[in-house]
């Protein structure tokens, strides 16, 4: 299997990383978004990243994009800004062939370079590929809600993860 290259991301890649999203809001609970987002939607998120704890990475496989790990804010009050929520998401067609571990292998030992004490990631369950991948990585569950959310007519638990930087 062919090692993905992780680099940091660009607005080109905005147009796969919105295509892989969507195929999750539109199929799965592992969003809590039910439609795509805008391209305007997009252009904008991406503003937040660069040089400070924000940061964006992609996997590419044969130069395509086959995968994305961000990180964002935590919360938005002042306190709170050595904190980051981190979330990742990976090509369906790619699942299981180590997209996921090739991109928090490059972002997690970047963390603590960037000021950031503690990551958190929430993953709607069941999602045992995800929560594999977090443990593997170093998370560790600290919270478990009950019927947090719904999607489909179901409703879903979040469990929260915690990895210190």
């Amino acid at each position: 299997m062919m090692e993905p290259a992780v680099i940091e991301g660009d607005v080109s890649d905005l147009e796969a990383i919105a295509e892989i999203y969507a195929h999750y809001a539109l199929t799965s609970i592992h969003t809590f978004d039910v439609e795509p987002k805008s391209r305007t939607w997009w252009e904008e998120w991406f503003t937040a990243f660069g040089e400070g704890r924000y940061q964006l990475l992609v996997a590419r496989l044969d130069d395509v994009v086959a995968g994305y790990a961000w990180t964002g804010p935590y919360r938005d009050r002042p306190a709170y800004e050595p904190s980051v929520s981190t979330s990742i998401y990976v090509d369906p067609a790619r699942v299981g062939q180590g997209i996921g571990t090739a991109l928090y292998d490059r972002l997690i030992p970047s963390l603590a370079e960037r000021d950031v004490h503690r990551a958190y990631a929430a993953i709607a369950l069941p999602n045992p590929a995800s929560v594999a991948l977090h443990e593997r990585s170093g998370f560790r569950k600290v919270a478990h809600f009950s019927e947090q959310g719904r999607k489909f007519g179901c409703y879903v638990d979040v469990a929260w993860y915690e990895l210190p930087c």
